[in-house]
């Protein structure tokens, strides 16, 4: 199906840029843009079938990394107790996590840089932050939270709803996120408390944020429904393992929604089937189809497209990829219409994006910014290729995106990042967006002729007022930042 192109303040902005910058991360050189719908769900064939930059071990390789520095730190904390405490074998665990981190955002943005899957990536930062967690809530989470997306959301999110739902609740990610009663640290096995602690705050963010969503007219006593559902499921920290094993139900206590649970006895299953009914309720069907066209559409999600979503959704009972084509299927979803500020990362990668000319220059940004000899050196380029140079790598990658406010995996709530014009749009964001487009400009760019790199980047969507700038500016660094701080780069 051919998409519609037309739209009241750009009629002639061609499919093919459309499709680059609001449903991936922007055009890039050498690389063909998806140009219709076809395309795009082709990508997510291909990104499901690709291999993640991250964990740097493989998930295999990055469960056994987690067990054995959790059981150092375990041993440490009872040789603590014994009287013989060990801080430096505490801070070596310490800054080994941080280590395997800093390598794993790198992957994650290096991911998104270099992937020909744009749309399979940009569903992958709307899922892990549908499903909020964050890597600084305690030292393994500095490890498990990019396990999370590689295990639990990329192989997923084209699929069933109610699969990913399972796959992303019942992680250990989330369960260790959500333990109000664990601020850090590896502990023994956590049983979830009827009604209390860990399953609680589980169930309460599983209707409000993951599924029904706020304002679908659930109750307390349904959040207490939930909560006692999922009693008896448990966490081994130290193996990662999650198990379910109910506690005798309470009579006339384990209802949800109108349904009962357990009416005939406790089963192992009760959970599951609590996370399939609430992933096919009409309600979930309609946040979760709202929220994905916020997110690549408008702030105000026109309804029409929403409706069209829920009925894809209802047709074929949650699955994911049926729900993609109905929102993209619609004519308003290739509307030349703009608005959508792009959060920093989609601001950043779509910087590296454009910049990305010849193969293998992302590698070498990353390798730079993993050196930790010159952590702390000035962000001015020193003699030797920029690339080359760890301040400037790392000043254009995940420090960036700390600065600019939304740093990899760290969330400010289980609600995620937001999604607005009014959270982009600051004095503060502004500035911070110039300065780093200064930095690439003057590191990444000072050779480039500025018209082309705005050809090359914005393609149609240019406006005449920005070529005209960018024709004019006194330098060519002073042109590429000008392309990277414009409007059009700015917005979908």
């Amino acid at each position: 199906m051919a998409p519609a192109q037309s739209g009241p303040d750009r009629p002639d902005l061609s499919a093919a840029t459309l499709g680059a910058r609001r449903y991936g991360y922007g055009l890039k050189p050498g690389e063909a843009p998806a140009a219709d719908v076809d395309a795009l769900m082709l990508q997510l064939k291909r990104g499901s079938a690709a291999k993640p930059r991250f964990p740097r071990d493989g998930i295999t390789g990055r469960r056994e990394t987690i067990g054995r520095l959790l059981t150092v730190r375990a041993v440490e904390a009872k040789a603590a107790l014994e009287g013989r405490p060990n801080p430096s074998l505490r801070r070596e665990t310490q800054r080994e996590a941080e280590r395997f981190f800093i390598r794993d955002v790198l992957g994650r943005i290096g991911q998104a840089v270099a992937s020909e899957n744009g749309f399979f990536e940009r569903l992958a930062s709307f899922w892990i932050d549908h499903f909020s967690v964050s890597a600084r809530k305690a030292y393994e989470m500095r490890m498990i939270v990019p396990l999370f997306e590689a295990e639990a959301i990329r192989p997923n999110l084209a699929g069933s709803f109610t699969e990913l739902l399972r796959a992303a609740m019942l992680h250990p990610a989330m369960l260790t996120y959500l333990d109000p009663e664990q601020p850090g640290g590896p502990v023994a096995t956590a049983l979830l408390r009827s009604g209390k602690g860990l399953n609680e705050a589980l169930a309460r963010e599983l209707l409000e944020l993951h599924t029904l969503g706020s304002d679908s007219g659930y109750t307390p006593d349904d959040v207490r429904g939930a909560a006692l559902i999922l009693a008896g499921l448990s966490l081994d920290t130290r193996s990662l393992q999650v198990a379910y094993q109910p506690p005798p139900a309470e009579p006339g206590t384990l209802a949800l929604l109108g349904k009962t649970y357990g009416a005939d006895g406790r089963s192992g299953s009760d959970h599951l089937a609590m996370l399939e009914d609430l992933a096919t309720r009409p309600e979930t069907a309609r946040n979760i189809s709202t929220k994905l066209v916020r997110h690549f559409i408008a702030d105000q999600p026109p309804p029409e497209i929403v409706d069209q979503m829920v009925a894809a959704w209802a047709e074929s009972g949650g699955n994911l990829s049926a729900v993609y084509r109905a929102m993209l299927e619609h004519p308003r979803a290739w509307s030349g219409e703009t608005g959508k500020v792009i959060p920093p990362f989609d601001f950043v990668v779509s910087g590296l994006r454009a910049f990305e000319q010849k193969g293998g220059e992302f590698s070498a940004l990353a390798k730079a910014a993993e050196l930790e000899a010159a952590e702390e050196a000035p962000v001015a380029p020193a003699k030797g290729p920029a690339l080359q140079q760890p301040a400037v790598a790392r000043a254009l990658t995940f420090r960036a995106l700390a600065r600019l406010g939304q740093p990899v995996w760290q969330p400010p709530s289980p609600a995620g990042f937001p999604d607005d014009v009014e959270a982009w749009l600051s004095p503060r964001q502004l500035s911070e967006r110039l300065a780093w487009a200064r930095l690439a400009a003057r590191t990444l760019g000072r050779d480039l002729d500025p018209s082309a790199f705005l050809s090359a980047t914005l393609a149609d969507a240019a406006r005449a007022e920005t070529r005209e700038v960018v024709a004019e500016a006194p330098t060519k660094v002073h042109g590429v930042t000008m392309v990277l701080a414009s409007p059009e780069f700015n917005r979908r």
